[in-house]
């Protein structure tokens, strides 16, 4: 079999660098994967992290010891809280980042583990060996037990085969237990650019053309997406007297429990927007556009769409936003944010040109679509491995996800839960109250994305509790027992916490103005400079700043988390009721055709993920919620 290692990580984006790094933090010796090295990390669209939503999944990867917001936080260029004129429950923090100097930094910190080996090539095909008989995955027995427990594949036959490595195009073969499959963009990728077609997953780098074959001899099914990214143009040949400002935060928030504060210099990003004739020049070519010329037929992002499909589907709106944001502090290049196209060159010149500032923009890199293939997360566990092929775990964008954030945590559960694998453990699976992590995994297997999936907070029924700020006690203990958190991040989110539970003891015995000081902790008003001062009054010193505004924020949403607390426990009652394995839906008396077949796909495991999946009615819950208990009294 060549060299063995316990994991093979196929792919170096987001999601292959949180997986190799989180299984090496618990022990496993890992191969990386990559075609290119020094292309690990590598910021394909916008070289930017967090937003809404998103920023809540770097702050969940920073609290389970992964590496995104550590690199993001040292290669940060601009930072911003967004939506700070709202309530701490839905602030996002976002940053813009060094596009070459981020891959340089995630790979150092790599090269830091003796445990993960990075291997140059291209795989060619996953070896896996036949499964005799219906094969019991660790903790199967166990299964009915479990709350929260894996979905199982479909036919409840258990899978059918069982990986064993790799073979790489060169003829190389690696051996492993398990393979966590990461491979971006990237599988059978095809460019557009107009009528122009490109192999490819990233300008200048190759598609990985032979694994999509592989993964089919191993019984999974593939589908095709899309994606894309707008021009860049010379910082030089910009006007920005007449453009917006958009300064970042001072002083900049980080996404790191580990950073002290952002030392690099930062940067100012501005805003303009497109206009009526830049709008004609696209309807006057849309015939050119590979969306509309039926060169494209795959589904691109619903809430990311290219600058066609906004003049298409919102006829009436005259302009729309476009974020000039740089792409480095010495990078001639300008990310135009906003205006995602395939379109022709001369298009797009003729397009970028009647743009307000831009009327003498020189276009470096002209925007263009990505096709590539994905696997549908029917066929996935919650766990992201496949149901079909033990061992074998998906991450990323082949699960039909958007963006380096998506990404980034499917890879960190994958390679935690690889290493469950290896142990004959449980695996890992977050609820929908512990992360938004939990939210976006949930989400992909009990409603298989059509289009790639992106995460919003309004996807959270939970967000008060998902906070931005609070992920590190969420999520921090978690990542201890499972060995990703390390002495030094362990130590000091202890000594966070232990500030926050003596502010609060304090708060007890003082007062503003009169208010017991744990009531006007409450008030919307309330900041941690006056906490400070009345501490401080009250003879008890100061405190560090993070301390004192975790306290405010928990003192504020103290009450909504009590009253979500008591809906999560009722929800629980539903989402604890296991479903009888195996249960043939066909027989379940009063059922909808179309609630059989959507149960088959899925398999739930419980009733609560029965529940969530799509095309499923409250009707169709109580049948089968009558059925089960039904079935429980029966055996009595």
């Amino acid at each position: 079999m060549g060299i063995a290692f316990d994991i093979i990580v196929i792919g170096g984006g987001h999601a292959g660098i949180e997986a190799a790094w989180a299984a090496a933090r618990r022990g496993a010796e890992v191969a990386l994967v990559t075609m290119k090295a020094d292309a690990i990390g590598r910021l394909s669209c916008n070289p930017a992290f967090g937003g809404l939503g998103k920023g809540q999944m770097v702050r969940e990867i920073d609290a389970l010891g992964g590496l995104m917001g550590l690199a993001a936080d040292r290669a940060g260029i601009q930072f911003r809280m967004l939506n700070r004129s709202k309530g701490p429950a839905v602030w996002a923090p976002r940053a813009q980042a060094e596009r070459n100097g981020y891959p340089k930094i995630v790979q150092e910190l790599l090269s830091q583990s003796p445990r993960i080996q990075i291997i140059e090539g291209a795989v060619e095909r996953i070896l896996a060996r036949d499964v005799p008989g219906p094969a019991e995955r660790p903790g199967d027995s166990a299964a009915a037990e479990r709350p929260h427990g894996d979905m199982v594949d479909a036919t409840r036959h258990g899978p059918r085969k069982r990986v064993t490595g790799v073979e790489l195009s060169d003829g190389r073969r690696l051996g492993a237990q398990a393979v966590v499959v990461t491979t971006g963009t990237f599988l059978r990728a095809l460019m557009h650019c107009g009528a122009d077609q490109t192999h490819g997953g990233r300008i200048g780098e190759a598609a990985a053309l032979g694994l999509s074959d592989s993964l089919r001899t191993l019984g999974l099914e593939l589908g095709r997406l899309k994606t894309g990214t707008p021009p860049r143009v010379h910082r030089d040949s910009i006007d920005y007297s007449r453009c917006d400002l958009q300064a970042g935060d001072d002083p900049p928030t980080p996404f790191s429990l580990m950073t002290d504060a952002i030392s690099q210099p930062q940067v100012t990003c501005w805003v303009t927007w497109t206009n009526a004739v830049a709008h004609e020049h696209i309807r006057a070519n849309l015939h050119r556009a590979p969306m509309y010329s039926g060169q494209i037929q795959s589904r691109g992002p619903r809430y990311c769409p290219s600058i066609e499909d906004k003049v298409v589907r919102f006829a009436e709106k005259d302009r729309h936003q476009v974020f000039l944001e740089p792409e480095g502090l010495s990078d001639e290049r300008i990310y135009c944010n906003g205006i995602s196209t395939s379109l022709p060159r001369d298009v797009q010149d003729a397009v970028v040109l009647e743009i307000a500032g831009l009327e003498k923009a020189r276009i470096l890199q002209y925007g263009y679509a990505v096709e590539y293939d994905f696997v549908p997360t029917n066929q996935t566990r919650l766990s992201l491995e496949a149901k079909l092929v033990a061992g074998l775990f998906l991450a990323g964008q082949i699960n039909g996800t958007s963006g380096y954030e998506e990404a980034g945590a499917q890879g960190l559960v994958a390679g935690i839960n690889a290493v469950q694998f290896l142990r004959g453990e449980e695996p890992i699976v977050l609820r929908r109250d512990e992360a938004y992590i939990g939210v976006m995994i949930d989400d992909l297997v009990t409603r298989p994305p059509a289009e790639p999936y992106r995460m919003f907070t309004s996807r959270a029924e939970y967000r008060l509790l998902l906070r931005a700020d609070n992920a590190d006690q969420r999520l921090t203990p978690l990542g201890r027992r499972l060995g990703t958190v390390d002495n030094e991040r362990w130590d000091r989110f202890t000594r966070k916490v232990q500030a926050v539970a003596a502010i609060r003891e304090l708060a007890a015995r003082g007062a503003v103005d009169g208010v017991p000081l744990a009531a006007w902790m409450r008030r919307p008003d309330a900041d941690a400079a006056t906490l400070a001062e009345a501490l401080a009054r009250n003879g008890t010193g100061l405190h560090c700043v993070d301390a004192l505004e975790q306290a405010l924020i928990d003192a504020k949403y103290s009450g909504y988390v009590d009253r979500q607390a008591r809906q999560i426990e009722r929800f629980r009652r539903l989402e604890s009721l296991p479903i009888p394995d195996p249960i043939d839906y066909v027989t379940v008396p009063g059922l909808r055709a179309e609630a059989r077949e959507r149960l088959l796909g899925v398999a739930p495991r419980t009733l609560g993920q029965a529940a969530r999946i799509s095309g499923i009615t409250p009707a169709d819950v109580t049948v089968l919620w009558i059925y089960i208990t039904g079935r429980q009294r029966a055996r009595l």
